[in-house]
């Protein structure tokens, strides 16, 4: 039985988790970690947790940590529960590549497994995947990505993603002529490729992947309509976690 602790439980990732792990005969939540009501016994789905702020305290019974938080804890939990010696799966954005490369450190000096997924939805990784393919055969590419306006960081890490393994198959693209009349109005950059973030009530989590070519254009698209789009991938990564060494990035690793 893998037991399960889960951090931003009372946020909409954190139940729709606990939800779908309560569904699963091989692994349980034993721990609902959230800033918020600590202290009180809370139901979710057909099951009442009582709601903890203390990762030490929770790890006592715990074989992996889920942490679906936000950039501004989302660090330093993972440096708490990988000293602890913990697996942990990381659902929050917000991780720079520099603190990527210092958590593989961590990871490999305590021998936990750590996986850092910028999107769960099996769609969304096949998006990138076809993204990065497309790379190969047009110059031109822009990404658009649409959340809800109470996501905690522009542009996504999906797109950052999405951006990175383009720019393995390509490197560079032409050079648009022209200039910014007023500053932004061209996207963010990752590279050479721009990068547009929508936040608007409506969406869940959507990514256009555009690409340009003489004559034509090829546009690579993911809506996730709701959360529980996400949970497929999220048992899966569950599961494979002890499968795994060190940190890895991305559900593709998995697939």
């Amino acid at each position: 039985m893998l037991k399960v602790g889960v951090i931003g439980a009372l946020g909409k990732m954190g139940q729709e988790t606990i939800k779908a792990v309560s569904n699963e005969d091989e692994m349980k939540v034993v721990a609902a970690l959230d800033v918020v009501k600590t202290g009180e016994e809370i139901k979710i789905g057909e099951n009442s947790y009582k709601i903890s702020d203390s990762i030490e305290k929770a790890s006592k019974n715990v074989d992996v940590f889920i942490d679906f938080t936000g950039p501004k804890s989302v660090k330093e939990n993972a440096k708490q529960i990988i000293g602890l010696g913990k697996n942990l799966i990381i659902g929050a954005t917000g991780i720079l590549e520099a603190e990527i490369n210092e958590l593989r450190v961590l990871a490999l000096e305590n021998k936990v497994n750590v996986m850092i997924i910028p999107n769960f939805a099996i769609g969304a990784v096949l998006m990138m995947e076809f993204s990065k393919r497309a790379a190969k055969y047009f110059n031109e590419v822009e990404i658009l990505e649409y959340h809800h306006p109470y996501k905690l960081d522009a542009p996504s890490g999906t797109a950052i993603k999405t951006a990175k393994l383009i720019q393995e198959t390509k490197e560079s693209r032409e050079k648009l002529k022209g200039k910014e009349i007023i500053e932004g109005a061209r996207g963010a950059n990752v590279g050479d490729i721009n990068i547009h973030s929508i936040r608007l009530n409506g969406f869940v989590a959507s990514q256009e992947v555009i690409f340009g070519g003489a004559g034509q254009t090829l546009k690579i698209r993911h809506d996730s309509i709701n959360r529980e789009s996400f949970m497929p991938g999220v048992i899966l990564a569950l599961k494979n976690i002890n499968e795994i060494e060190g940190v890895i990035y991305g559900m593709e690793a998995i697939l």
